[in-house]
């Protein structure tokens, strides 16, 4: 079994930076991509940013310049530094991995989800 345990939520005032971390653990063989996505209320899920395994990076136009995605392989995970946050940054933060793991010898990947973290920037 794998598990994303997410954590770096909170309220903060607009302009204040965050930053959320989110840790693999159990049985991995690879983590592949990893990413996360946000849902505000009464929104759609949408992506915010990705990292390869590699290093490179994705960000949705709303975010560039002012999040930054990064991972430690060694640790398993994948971290999002925010600054200048607006109001408009408040919605439920969800972390991401398309992680490798091998069960008896058979060798599959499969998307995980963390449980979300709140972020929530005050006018």
């Amino acid at each position: 079994q794998v598990q994303l345990v997410e954590s770096g939520g909170g309220l903060v005032q607009a302009g204040g930076s965050l930053r959320l971390s989110c840790q693999a653990s159990g049985t991995i063989f690879r983590i592949n991509a990893m990413g996360w996505y946000r849902q505000a209320p009464g929104k759609q899920r949408e992506l915010v940013a990705t990292i390869s395994s590699g290093g490179r990076t994705n960000y949705a136009d709303s975010v560039k310049g002012r999040f930054t995605i990064s991972r430690d392989n060694a640790k398993n995970t994948v971290y999002l530094q925010m600054n200048s946050l607006n109001p408009e940054d408040t919605a439920v933060y969800y972390c991401n991995a398309n992680i490798g793991s091998s069960n008896g010898g058979y060798y599959y990947t499969k998307d995980y989800w963390g449980q979300g973290t709140q972020v929530t920037v005050s006018s």
